[in-house]
């Protein structure tokens, strides 16, 4: 992908979550919810301070990570949908 967010902006995309509850009963696609975890798919160089001190982003292509529910913008590169957001919007890395 031919895509690079500028400054502290990150690409992710959703990982989907399950499709069945822990009792076994499955869930139709009304009734989901938009998963609030995913991975990297790209980083920024980082925020600037007021001096001009470049800031390195957190994370790296390839976290998983867990965002907030109505974080980032969705938008559409190669046909799949992703979503871009600030690396403040997210809340943390799985490991």
């Amino acid at each position: 992908m031919a895509f690079k967010p500028l400054h502290d902006r990150v690409l992710v995309r959703r990982v989907e979550g399950d499709e069945k509850t822990k009792g076994g009963l499955i869930i139709p696609d009304t009734a989901k919810e938009k998963p609030a975890q995913g991975e990297i798919i790209s980083v920024g160089d980082g925020a600037r301070k007021d001096s001009g001190e470049l800031i390195a982003p957190s994370v790296k292509a390839g976290d998983r990570v867990l965002f907030g529910k109505w974080s980032g913008t969705e938008v559409t590169l190669d046909g799949e949908e992703l979503l871009i957001m600030k690396e403040s919007d997210i809340l943390g890395i799985i490991d």
